[in-house]
This record gives structure tokens, sequence and C-alpha cells, in this order.
């Protein structure tokens, strides 16, 4: 029976049928060189320009090449999943195919999951030769927000290249756009052993980023959503009964403040308005119903969520 292989490099690309050419001889070299056993998964997403007939040339002379196309275009996350699915190799190493990121980078991301005992090593584009406006500033700021909801100290959080104990890529699940946020995904799962690596970042050689500005603001989306299903989403009633219960609190202080001291005026022979003239009157009903309808909507959620078929599904370290 045959040996897994050291290594998985999955490739996820899109219409990169140039950089292709020099990528895959580059990553098999580098393997050669350091006698790795490897594999080499590529996830074409749909591409139009040749790409895939270019892979499955590459694949039938090296069978240690594979290759998954996709009939059209699912993104980023999609093509990991299913990367993540197929790979069998101690280490799982993940790159663009643009060849912004150096195959080079291989063979210490590899010590540092195998030897340090790291459970992820993400590359930091320290240097990074992208446009300053478009690229640096806002990767900035999305990384500092990311850094400050996670708890994960990474400089580049969305960086493509990465390396995964095959255990971690085996327990986390990529959807919909999570793929910028795979080390919060893995801390939820348990994998708490998270380190950078500084890696080479070169300028795009072909073709053109897929990736605009409105990555940015998906991206802080994802991240509060990502940030409450692990926080509350096993108890969501935590979040929405207590927030519902303070809204009514305070919408009924309010009405009840606003009962009592037009009685107060109308005891004591003085001016006062009626109730409902004053507009602080129907604010405390706006969030008198508010608060009811939140916790409510806690209430539903907890009923969702009881009968998930995950709701006991727990990432077991060992069993004796």
């Amino acid at each position: 029976m045959a040996e897994n292989p050291d290594i998985s490099v999955i490739v996820s690309l899109l219409d990169e049928k140039e950089s292709l050419k020099e990528l895959i001889p580059w990553i098999v070299r580098v393997m050669k060189d350091n006698g790795y056993r490897y594999e080499i998964i590529l996830i074409d997403d749909g591409s139009k320009d040749g790409s895939w007939e270019l892979i499955k040339e590459a694949a039938s002379s090296n069978h240690s090449i594979k290759g998954i196309s996709f009939r059209r275009n699912y993104g980023k996350s999609a093509a990991l999943y299913c990367g993540f699915k197929a790979a069998s190799g101690r280490v799982v190493i993940t790159m663009d195919a643009d060849l912004q990121d150096s195959p080079d980078e291989i063979p210490e991301l590899y010590r540092m999951i195998e030897g340090e005992g790291y459970d992820i090593v993400s590359g930091w584009k320290r240097h990074r030769k992208d446009n300053t406006f478009t690229k640096n500033i806002p990767s900035k700021i999305y990384n500092a927000t990311a850094r400050a909801i996670t708890g994960i100290r990474l400089h580049d959080m969305n960086c493509g290249l990465k390396a995964y104990k095959n255990e971690v890529v085996k327990n986390i699940e990529v959807y919909g756009e999570m793929h910028r946020y795979i080390p919060y995904l893995a801390k939820n799962a348990g994998f708490d052993k998270i380190t950078e690596k500084p890696v080479h970042h070169a300028k795009r050689k072909y073709g053109k980023s897929k990736f605009g500005l409105e990555r940015f603001v998906n991206g802080f989306l994802d991240l509060l959503s990502l940030w409450f299903l692990s926080t509350f989403g096993k108890r969501p009633m935590h979040f929405f009964g207590f927030t519902g219960i303070l809204m009514f609190l305070a919408g009924g202080a309010i009405a009840v403040w606003l009962i009592i001291a037009k009685l107060v005026h109308q005891t004591n022979g003085l001016e006062f308005r009626p109730v409902t003239e004053q507009p602080l009157f129907y604010l405390a009903l706006v969030t008198l119903i508010i608060g009811v309808q939140l916790f409510l909507a806690g209430f539903i959620c907890e009923l969702v969520s009881r009968n998930s078929t995950e709701r006991n599904n727990y990432n077991i370290r060992e069993q004796i």
C-alpha cells in the first residue's frame, strides 16, 4: 500500500494559463530537489482560457499532478473546499496561481509544520508589490480589524500561501467567501497553534487580478458573520434574548418615567403635556416592540439550533 505524500500543494486558479506554464514546473522542481513525496492538486474554477487543457497535459506526464475542473466559476472557497477534501499529504500547502507566491517558500513552511508542530503557518507579504492605494492601505485596515475581532495575531490573514496539518483541513468547512478566515475557522475548531512567516511577494506577471476593492467590504461582513456564529452559534438566545431584554427594559423605563412625570405635574397643578403627544413616548413604544421581537427571535433561533444535525458535533483530539 502506497504511503501518503509528504506534501499536498493545492492551487486554485481562474484563467491563469500563462502563469501555470511556469508555476507547475517550478513546484515540481522544488519537490524533487527536496526529495518530497508530493501531489499537486490544481482546481480550475471555471477558466475559459485553456487552463484546463494545460492541466490535463501536465497530469498525463506526471502522475503526481491532479486536477479538478468546475463547470462554472464558484469562487476560491469552493475550490479550496474540494482541494482540502482531495488532499492526502501530511502537510497541505495552498498557494495562488498568479506567480506572486513563490514555491521556494514550501520547504520552510513544511519544516515549521512538521518540525515545530504548528497547526497553521500563514504567509506574511511584508513587502507587497501591489498598488499602494488599492491594495496596501485597505489591506492594513482589513487585517487590523481581523486581528481585533479574531484575536489571531497575523499581519496578513488573507495571504494565499499557507501551510496546514492535514488534520486541520479535514476538520473545517470552507464555504461562501470564508477562505479569507481559514485561521479563524481552524481556531474555532480547536487548532490554535497558529503562526506566520514572512514570504516573498512578486508582482503579477500575467493577466490581471480577479479581486477588486469590494472584497474588503465583503470580507468585513463575512468576518462579522463568523464572529457571531462562533460566539453565539449554539446559544443564540444569549445574544437575542439579552439584547431584547435590555431594549424592553429601556423602553418600559422611558414609558413609566413619562407617565409618572405626567401624574406628578397633574397632581401639583402644573402644566403638562399628554403622554401621547410626546415623541419620546413613541420611541419607548418602538423600543418595547423591538425588544419583544428580538426575544422571540432568540426563541426561534434556539428551536432551529436544537434541531440542527450538527448540534452535538465536537472536535475530539484523541480517545483511549
